[in-house]
C-alpha cells in the first residue's frame, strides 16, 4: 500500500511538469535572445495534452475532409483496396486562442505537444504514414483556437465483394473513420462540408474500374464500451467488361462456332470430325482453366464468367457427341443392309415356326369338326401336338423379344445424314437463346 502511494505522488509531481510545456516557451529559431511572437505569450499556459478540449463539459466537434489521391490496387481475391489519402482534421481548442486574426503553420513536431483525436480507419489491414523526405503532417494554428491537423496515409482496407455477377459486378466498398477511445459525450465527427468534403474521387482511373457515385455518411457505432461516432465515405465501382469480352467471352463463342463446322463435313471423315471435336473440347477446358486460375481463392462463387463458359463447353461436347451419335447410326444402317446372322437369324425361324404351328392346329380343329358330324368320334389323345405348339416360357420370351425390337426400331434414326442437317439449325438456334437470357440476366437483373 504505501509502494502504491509512493507511486502515484511521484507520477503527480512528474506528469504536470512534462504537460506545462508552452508553445511560447519552445526556442525560437532566431537564437536564445530573440523574444517570443507577439500574442504568443500566455499560449498554453497550464496547457495539458492529455485532456481534451471543454473537459468534463461539452463534446469536442471534429470535422473532417479528405483528399483522395489514389487507389492503387483492388484485390478481388484478398477483398481489399488500397488507398492513398490525405485525412485532414479541425477542431477548436479554447485554450490556444491568441491575439490577432493571423494563422500559423506549425513545426509537424509540435504534434506531440498537443491533444489530437485518437481518429482511426476502420477495417484497416495495414496503414502508415508517409515519412519521406520527413513526417507528412501538417499543424496549423488560428487565432480562434482552431486546430488544422492533416496526415498523408496509405491504408489497405477491407471491403466485402459479391462476385456472383463478375466480370459484370459493381462493388460497393467503404472508408470508414471513427474515434477509438473517446466516445459520443467526448466527441462527434462531422464532414466538413458535406459530400464536397471529399476530393478527387472524380478524377481517378483505375485499371479495371470506373467510379460511379460516392457519397458521404455520419454514422455511430454501437459497441460494449460505448457509443462511438463514425464517418464513412461509401463508393460504388463499376468494373469494366471490354476487357473481358476480348480477353474470355469472343474466344469462347469462336470455339463454339468453330464446332459447328463439323456439321458441313461428311459422316465418313472421321479423323477430320474427331480432330475438330476434341481440339475445341481441349481449348475450352484451358480457357475455363486460365479464368479460374487468376482468381483462385474465388472458386467458391459461381461467377457470371464460369456459367458463360460452362454454357460453351456444353455447346462444344454436344457437337462431339452429335457426331457419335450420327456415326453410330451410319453404322447400323449399313450393318441392316447386310444378311442378318446369329439371334437375328433365328427370330426369323422362331417366328416361321410359330406361324406353321398355327396352321396346324387351325387345320385340326376344323378336321374335328368334320368328324363329329359323322359320329366318328376322335379323341384329342390320339394326337401329340406338343410338339407343334409352342410352350408357355417361350411365347412370353417370344413377345419381349418383339416389343424391345420395336422399341429400339422406334429410336434408330432411319437416316443419319439428317442428324447433322438439323444440327446446323438447332445449335446456332439454342445458342443464340441461351445468350439472350444470359446477358439480359447479368445485365438487367
Amino acid at each position: 500500500m504505501f509502494c502504491r502511494s509512493l507511486c502515484f505522488f511521484s507520477l503527480c509531481l512528474f506528469l504536470p511538469t512534462k504537460r506545462r510545456t508552452s508553445l511560447a516557451q519552445l526556442p525560437s529559431p532566431r537564437g536564445r535572445g530573440a523574444t517570443s511572437l507577439a500574442g504568443f505569450e500566455n499560449l498554453t499556459t497550464g496547457y495539458n495534452k492529455y485532456l481534451r478540449p471543454y473537459f468534463g463539459g461539452k463534446p469536442v466537434q471534429i470535422a473532417m475532409s479528405l483528399d483522395v489521391a489514389s487507389i492503387s490496387s483492388i484485390s478481388e481475391s484478398d477483398m481489399d483496396y488500397t488507398a492513398t489519402i490525405c485525412l485532414r482534421q479541425h477542431w477548436t481548442d479554447p485554450r490556444l486562442v491568441f491575439h490577432g486574426n493571423q494563422s500559423f503553420t506549425l513545426d509537424a513536431r509540435l504534434v506531440e505537444l498537443l491533444w489530437v483525436p485518437d481518429t482511426y480507419i476502420v477495417e484497416s489491414k495495414r496503414s502508415f504514414l508517409h515519412e519521406v523526405t520527413v513526417g507528412n503532417r501538417l499543424i496549423r494554428l488560428f487565432s480562434n483556437g482552431t486546430i488544422l491537423y492533416a496526415l498523408r496515409i496509405t491504408t489497405t482496407v477491407a471491403c466485402n465483394m459479391d462476385l456472383s455477377k463478375y466480370p459484370m459486378d459493381t462493388q460497393t466498398c467503404r472508408l470508414q473513420l471513427e474515434s477509438w477511445g473517446y466516445d459520443e459525450n467526448d466527441v462527434t465527427f462531422t464532414w466538413l462540408r458535406g459530400n464536397d468534403s471529399v476530393r478527387g474521387m472524380e478524377k481517378l482511373r483505375l485499371s479495371q474500374y470506373t467510379v460511379e457515385r460516392y457519397y458521404t455518411l455520419v454514422s455511430k457505432s454501437q459497441q460494449e464500451t460505448g457509443s462511438y461516432p463514425r464517418l464513412i465515405l461509401q463508393f460504388e465501382l463499376r468494373r469494366n467488361v471490354l476487357y473481358f469480352i476480348l480477353e474470355t467471352y469472343v474466344p469462347s463463342t469462336l470455339l463454339v462456332m468453330l464446332s459447328w463446322v463439323s456439321f458441313w463435313i461428311t459422316l465418313d471423315s472421321v479423323p477430320a470430325r474427331t480432330c475438330i471435336g476434341v481440339t475445341t473440347v481441349l481449348s475450352m477446358t484451358t480457357l475455363m482453366i486460365g479464368s479460374r486460375s487468376s482468381l483462385s481463392k474465388t472458386n467458391c462463387f459461381i461467377k457470371a464468367i464460369d456459367v458463360y463458359l460452362g454454357i460453351c463447353f456444353s455447346f462444344v461436347f454436344g457437337a462431339l457427341v452429335e457426331y457419335a451419335v450420327a456415326h453410330y447410326s451410319s453404322s447400323q444402317k449399313c450393318a441392316a443392309k447386310e444378311p442378318p446372322e446369329g439371334p437375328a437369324s433365328e427370330l426369323a425361324k422362331e417366328m416361321e415356326e410359330v406361324n406353321i404351328t398355327n396352321i396346324l392346329n387351325s387345320s385340326i380343329a376344323s378336321y374335328k369338326r368334320k368328324i363329329s358330324f359323322t359320329s366318328i368320334e376322335i379323341s384329342s389323345d390320339n394326337i401329340n401336338c406338343s410338339d407343334l405348339t409352342m410352350k408357355t416360357h417361350e411365347k412370353i420370351k417370344f413377345v419381349l423379344r418383339n416389343k424391345m425390337h420395336r422399341i429400339i426400331s422406334y429410336f434408330t434414326i432411319q437416316n443419319p445424314s439428317n442428324v447433322d442437317h438439323y444440327s446446323k439449325l438447332l445449335f446456332p438456334l439454342f445458342f443464340m437463346l441461351v445468350n439472350v437470357l444470359y446477358w439480359a440476366y447479368y445485365l438487367y437483373f
